[in-house]
Parts: structure tokens; C-alpha cells; sequence
């Protein structure tokens, strides 16, 4: 510790004249000092020479500079691997006990010399506060991560080593050994698990789709494994409440057996649907937990309904109906008006070919669409009248050929090249003459060519009346539209395109609901069941001053209460991890008079990835442990680690140097020492009358 000055040193000098000086001056003989004694004179004047010097010793600017040493033991990082895999093994005993005992004693030993940080990985990573919570159920490893936390925690630190045990088995992430390259740090790796090859049937993988349409058939590819099972025989199966949907028997024509098996299922029902997939256990397999695996699809009936009528048959109902339904999310009904008696609410889009005509002015048909918001697609045809509330003025008494010419930027879908082009190579239709008073705020798609003019004329236009949808196609004819597309490409992909987009823009409903929850329908059962809701005002603005509740019931009827917490201006709710099964939920919420709910379910799947593979892979943890200049090690051989780490000239303890910079002026005692100087010389002098 020393002084340094902005100001050259030796103007001290004038700070201790300067304090002479003034008490000098005060305290000269003086009548009124005539009858103090000398001695405390000469103390006042010492007192207000040191004030007065160290007043101006403080204008000098001095700074008292301070270093300070401190000295930093190794960091020795141990990290514990807590899935369940190890607890797959003959020796499930030894790790529940005797080994979190010589954990603890390793971690004791290293903490004499070294500052040792314990962490568990698996699922994530943690700090390792006590051995007891060692339970080793974690459900998946991902040890590439373990590094990357080291990396952002301790890449500033004196990191002596990492200690790393495990089986060497992960089933998430990137292998370990690579991903450590950023880790210039010696590995140790404790090798735990068995890896002696146990006769098992595998039910390895089932890859499914998490969403299905009710009627439809969808895939699942069941991979299974076996070992040591050569000649053996199992069965799979795969069922739904107990009913067998699927069989197959298997044959192991070898010790390390694999097959991927193709299953197609039928969706006969709606809603969340669990399918058991089982192996049948063989009796010499080590255990059977991964021989069965439960599935979730959420089956749902999406097919939109759609309706075709017609003033009288014609070629373009044909074509219109086999394009939508090469969609299976469509189901389609064609009428001519006169056959027509349904209501239309059940329908989400209707298509009306020459209606209405002059025949038939389908008065009943218009008004039901319009009070009932359903979208509409409308062809003109040589015997319709065009109402204004289509978009278009006039009767169709003359027609013209037109030709179709894309807009280039139609912005209310997007359009494949291969559609751009087959517009340039569509035949000409047939349109009403003079048909063509649109309203600004439509979006036209299709303009006409009459013969080699490009006109300004719409064919095809988009419009939205109070909140339905319409599309308006101006003409007839384009049934040959669909047969040049199979002259041209031998298939009708480009002409299917036009008219599934036409459908799919159309029929889509905006949900425009007072209050909406969000959530998954599939979480796994180390995954936090989280939701997100939003509530709405009758301006349609997010608002979240009302208390949103939400109650789960489990398969058992078991209800599960939670309130969302509000953020900014929703709600989120994080449930914590549930058991395994299928769960329903309804939730509610008050605003005003006005009480919404809103009904749901999903589902919480097992994983049992740790289950697949229980053989150690051990030469994975030579490898880490040989590119990081460490050593494998076994359980039997910890006692070992700590001298191994002693031995090691590159773990040591690091000395830091510390150079600190403080104005004087902002210390607190040279403060106080000054209050104290002046309030002792105050005292002497009231004391003895002097003022």
C-alpha cells in the first residue's frame, strides 16, 4: 500500500507551511490567550496546523494505491450421470449404496486441497448437493450439454479436471467426444454400468404422426431389436382398449436382430386415441420394460364439407368435385337447385354454378348464405343473372371467350411456377359480356384475354362481404382446364392446385372467440404440461384483469385445479410434470355477466429411450478420457483419482494480483479525523473562554 500524486510529491511542503502558517497566525500572543496556559495553546495549534495541512494535502489529489494477492485452489468439477439406465443392470444395488458411500469419500478427499463442484446430467444438469438425492431416474442423457455448461460456467476459472461417471450411454444431444473439443481440461471418467451383452427383445422405436383425420388410414414403423436370441420367436402387437388392431409373429434369425415393420391403422373415432404396442417376452430376455410402448394420436374430423349446386348438370360440377376430393380433408355433395331441400349451416363452403340463373332466382339459397356467413364460390354461367352483392353487375345475355392471365402479385395465397405456366396453356372459357364492376377492395387473381388483348377485365376475383368470404369466377368452361392439364404434364396437379387453394382459402374460419387456450396435445412425462390463454373484450382486445382457472381430470376422474398467471397481457400456466396417461381440461373464465369456457384434452407419454440400451458403452469414455490427456478409471479404482490428480504437475493453485487505485478524499476516516481535530480545539477554546 502506498500514496501516489497528480501533483508533483514534494508540494507537501506547502501543505505543512501552509498549516504552520495559519496557526501560526491564530494563535499568536494575543491579549485574550494572555491567561491560557501555554501548553494548551501550543495543543489548539497543533490541532488546527493538522487540519489545515491535511486540507490542502487532499487538493493535491493523492491516491492511495493497494494490492492485494489472493490465491485460487484448482476447481475440480465431478459430474454424476442420474439416469435410469444404470439401475438397468445385475449391480442396481450397488449404486443405491455402496457406491454413493466411495462417491462421497472421493468428493471429501478432493475437498482438502482442492475446491471440488458436483453436478448430476441427465435430463439437465444440476448441482450435486448431497449424494442421498442421487435417485438415478432421470429419463434421458444428453452429455454433450454437460460440456457446454462447464464451458459457460467455468471458462474463466482454474478448472484442474473433470470427473466424468457414467455408462457412457446418451440418447439426446451430439456424442460427448466431440462436442468437448472447446474443453481444454484433463477428463477422468469413472466407467459404471455392465456391458455384457444380455438376451433382450427390444421394442427400440415406434415413429407416428401425432395428428390423424377421422376415416383416414395412417402409418406407423415399429423397429424392433433383439440380442442374443438367435432362433427365438416373438409376436407384436399392437392394440386399442384391448382390442388387437395388428399381429405379426417375428422370427430372431440372428444375435444382433433389427426390423423395421410398416403398419397402417384405421382412424375410427375421434378425439385422443392411445394404442398399446407389445413384444411378446421371450423367457430367457433379461427384463421386459422395453418391450411395450404407448402411443398418443389425436384423431381429428377436419374433413370441411363442401356443397356443389348447379342450375342443371354441366361438365365444370365434374371437374370441380374430383379436384377437391383428391383432398381426403374434403367431403363434397353435388345438387342440382331443384334437388336442394338441406339446411346449409353443416356446409363450410358452397359452390354455385349458374345460380342464380334466369330459371331459378334461388332467393331462399342466397339469403341463407348471407345470414349464415357461409362462404361462397361463384361461377357465372350462360343462364345466371350476376347480383350486385357478388361483386358484378348485369345479365349474362352475350358471351366472350376469354383466356385467363395471371396477376403477378395476387397476395392471398401463394402460386406454384408450375400453375404461373399452365394459366399461359389453359383454353379459353366462356364469359358474360360487359360483366365487370368490382369493388376496389377485391383481390383479383385472373384477368381476361380476349384473343391477343390483355384487358383489365376480371375472371376470377376475391371479395369479402360484411365477414364472409367470396370468390367470383366469371365464366364457364373450365372442365377444360382440368383435360389440357392431363394433355400437357399427364396428371392434374397443376389444375388441382388452383381449385384446392381456391377451397382451402375460403373455408378457412378465423377464430375470432372471446377466449382461447393454447397448448400441446403430447408431452412427455419429463416435460413441464404448460398452456397459454388469451381473453378478449367485446372490442377484441386483449385484456387479462379476470382470473383464468382450469381444472385437468386424469383417467381415474381425478380433477387437478390451477389458476393461470397473467403476463403482460395473456395468461401462462406451468403445471409441473404429470404422471403418464390421457387427461381432459376445461377451463373458464368471467368477464362481466359473460362466463366462457373452453374444453380440451392431451395426453402425457412414457419415454423409455433409457430402457433401449442398457449395455455401457465404455469405449466411448476411454475415448473422451484419452482425448483430454485423463484416464478411465472403475468404481473399485477411485480411491485412486485424488493421487492420480495430486501427481499432476499442470493442477495448480493460481495467484491473482489485485492493483487497486482510491482518492484519499473519498476515504470516510480522514473525514471523521478532521470533525474530531476541530471539535477537540473547538472544546479547548469554549472551555477556556476564548470564544
Amino acid at each position: 500500500m502506498n500514496i501516489v500524486f497528480e501533483y508533483p510529491s514534494w508540494f507537501i511542503i506547502f501543505c505543512l507551511l501552509a498549516g504552520l502558517a495559519y496557526a501560526f497566525v491564530l494563535y499568536r500572543k494575543d491579549k485574550k490567550l494572555s491567561e491560557i496556559p501555554s501548553l494548551v495553546i501550543n495543543i489548539m495549534a497543533a490541532f488546527r496546523f493538522f487540519v489545515i495541512t491535511i486540507l490542502c494535502f487532499l487538493l493535491l489529489s493523492p491516491l492511495l494505491k493497494t494490492v492485494n494477492r489472493s490465491v485460487e485452489k484448482p476447481v475440480i468439477i465431478i459430474a454424476q450421470d442420474n439416469s435410469e439406465s444404470l439401475l438397468a443392470t445385475k449391480d442396481s444395488s450397488f449404486y443405491k449404496k455402496e457406491y454413493k458411500q466411495n462417491l462421497q469419500k472421493l468428493m471429501d478427499v478432493l475437498s482438502e486441497k482442492y475446491e471440488v463442484r458436483s453436478y448430476t446430467f441427465a435430463d439437465k444438469i444440476k448441482e450435486l448437493n448431497s449424494v442421498d438425492s442421487l435417485k438415478f431416474d432421470e429419463k434421458q442423457t444428453d452429455m454433450s450439454s454437460l460440456f457446454d455448461e462447464i464451458e459457460t460456467r467455468y471458462s474463466n476459472r482454474n478448472v484442474g479436471a473433470i470427473i466424468v461417471a457414467s455408462d457412457g450411454l446418451y440418447n439426446k444431444g451430439s456424442n460427448p467426444v466431440f462436442t468437448s473439443d472447446k474443453i481444454k481440461i484433463p477428463v477422468y471418467t469413472i466407467a459404471l454400468g455392465d456391458t455384457t451383452i444380455k438376451k433382450d427383445v427390444i421394442l427400440s422405436k415406434v415413429d407416428h404422426n401425432r395428428l390423424a383425420y377421422l376415416g383416414n388410414e395412417f402409418p406407423m414403423e415399429i423397429v424392433v431389436s433383439a440380442k442374443q436370441l438367435k432362433g427365438k420367436t416373438t409376436t407384436l402387437t399392437v392394440s386399442k382398449n384391448g382390442n388387437t388392431l395388428f399381429s405379426q409373429t417375428i422370427n430372431f434369425n440372428s444375435d444382433a436382430f433389427i426390423l423395421t415393420i410398416p403398419v397402417l391403422l384405421q382412424a375410427k373415432e375421434v378425439g385422443l386415441q392411445r394404442y398399446n404396442i407389445k413384444l411378446s417376452s421371450v423367457p430367457e430376455e433379461m427384463g421386459v420394460l422395453n418391450n411395450s410402448h404407448d402411443v398418443f394420436i389425436d384423431v381429428l374430423d377436419a374433413r370441411q364439407k363442401i356443397l356443389i349446386l348447379s342450375d342443371a348438370p354441366h361438365p365444370d360440377i365434374s371437374a370441380l368435385k374430383q379436384s377437391i376430393e383428391a383432398n381426403q380433408n374434403y367431403e363434397v355433395e353435388s345438387y342440382t337447385i331443384d334437388d336442394f331441400d338441406k339446411p346449409l349451416k353443416k356446409y363450410n363452403l358452397v359452390i354455385l354454378h349458374s345460380i342464380p340463373g334466369l330459371r331459378n332466382a334461388a332467393s331462399r339459397i342466397l339469403t341463407e348464405i348471407k345470414t349464415s356467413n357461409i362462404p361462397v364460390w361463384s361461377f357465372s354461367g350462360a343462364t345466371s343473372i350476376i347480383r350486385s352483392d357478388l361483386s358484378l353487375l348485369s345479365k349474362a345475355n352475350k358471351t366472350n371467350e376469354v383466356e385467363p392471365v395471371m396477376e403477378t402479385n395476387f397476395p392471398l395465397f401463394t402460386i406454384s411456377d408450375e400453375l404461373r405456366k399452365a394459366f399461359k396453356d389453359f383454353p379459353a372459357v366462356l364469359c358474360p359480356f360487359g360483366a365487370d364492376q368490382v369493388d376496389n377492395n377485391s383481390n383479383v387473381i385472373l384477368y381476361q384475354r380476349i384473343g391477343i388483348v390483355d384487358t383489365k377485365s376480371q375472371l376470377m376475383v376475391f371479395n369479402t362481404i360484411g365477414e364472409n368470404k367470396v370468390a367470383l369466377f366469371t365464366g364457364e368452361g373450365i372442365w377444360r382446364w382440368r383435360l389440357q392439364d392431363f394433355s400437357a404434364h399427364g396428371n392434374h396437379l397443376a389444375f388441382d392446385e388452383f381449385v384446392s387453394k381456391t377451397v382451402q382459402y375460403l373455408s378457412l374460419k378465423v377464430d375470432k372467440s372471446f377466449f382461447k387456450v393454447l397448448g400441446k396435445n403430447n408431452y412427455f412425462e419429463n416435460e413441464a404440461v404448460e398452456f397459454e390463454a388469451e381473453v378478449y373484450n367485446e372490442s377484441y382486445e386483449l385484456i387479462n384483469d379476470p382470473e383464468v382457472n382450469i381444472a385437468f381430470t386424469n383417467a381415474n376422474n381425478k380433477k387437478f385445479n390451477y389458476t393461470f398467471s397473467k403476463t403482460s397481457n395473456a395468461y401462462r400456466l406451468n403445471a409441473g410434470m404429470m404422471p403418464v396417461g390421457e387427461y381432459k381440461y376445461e377451463a373458464r373464465v368471467k368477464v362481466g355477466e359473460k362466463l366462457y369456457t373452453q374444453q380440451g384434452e392431451y395426453s402425457v407419454t412414457a419415454l423409455q429411450v433409457e430402457m433401449t440400451n442398457t449395455v455401457a458403452d465404455h469405449q466411448l469414455l476411454y475415448s473422451l478420457a484419452k482425448k483430454h490427456d485423463g484416464a478411465l478409471l472403475y468404481p473399485s479404482q477411485m480411491e485412486k483419482l485424488a493421487e492420480m490428480l495430486n501427481n499432476r504437475e499442470d493442477i495448480k493453485s493460481v495467484s491473482f494480483t489485485e492493483k487497486k487505485l482510491t482518492d484519499v478524499i473519498n476515504l470516510k476516516w480522514i473525514f471523521f479525523l478532521i470533525l474530531v481535530l476541530l471539535s477537540f480545539e473547538w472544546f479547548m477554546r469554549k472551555r477556556n473562554g476564548s470564544y
